[in-house]
């Protein structure tokens, strides 16, 4: 990627309910907590359109609200053909994910989209999809996605004090 400042990401997972409204929320708060003057557009979608429309998960929204992010007014949206243009930045939570996102794309879009903990943190892995397992499952999720907002938002934060030189970045 170049190294012009990323001005917008989605989040997306399967649903739009669980794991990639987490992460919008999530990231919002840390980005906010890091105090930068440098705004970021940030959303969330699904690869599928089962969900459109409904809430997050009410695991997802407790265990946001546990950790003081508010979750609970976001909407499940299905990932449009716009979106491929409108981020600068295309972050799935798993390679499911990514596959989907990258035969949905454009040919010039293809290089927005990035595995999120990969991405993030160099970590490479799935964040795991906690629809079907217990609360405990969802504060796993949690402390997985706040580690890689964290990461993520070090990395745009570098990536924006960085001198326009013209030289390739190994920042982000």
């Amino acid at each position: 990627m170049s190294a012009k400042p990323i001005k917008s990401i989605l989040f997306v997972c399967l649903g739009n309910i669980c794991r990639s409204p987490l992460a919008e929320g999530v990231f919002r708060a840390v980005w906010a907590e890091c105090g930068t003057r440098h705004d970021v557009v940030l959303d969330s979608a699904a690869t599928s359109g089962w969900e459109v429309g409904s809430a997050p998960d009410p695991r997802s929204i407790a265990v946001a609200a546990r950790h003081g992010v508010d979750i609970s007014g976001q909407r499940a949206r299905r990932i449009a053909p716009e979106d491929f243009s409108r981020f600068d930045l295309i972050l799935g939570m798993d390679r499911s994910n990514v596959r989907d996102l990258k035969a949905l794309a454009p040919p010039s879009a293809r290089d927005r989209i990035h595995l999120y903990l990969e991405f993030a943190a160099g970590t490479g892995g799935d964040v795991p999809d906690p629809y079907y397992d217990g609360p405990e499952e969802f504060v796993s999720v949690y402390r997985m996605i706040r580690e890689a907002s964290e990461a993520l938002a070090k990395r745009l934060e570098a990536r924006v004090s960085a001198p326009t030189s013209g030289q390739a970045s190994s920042t982000i």
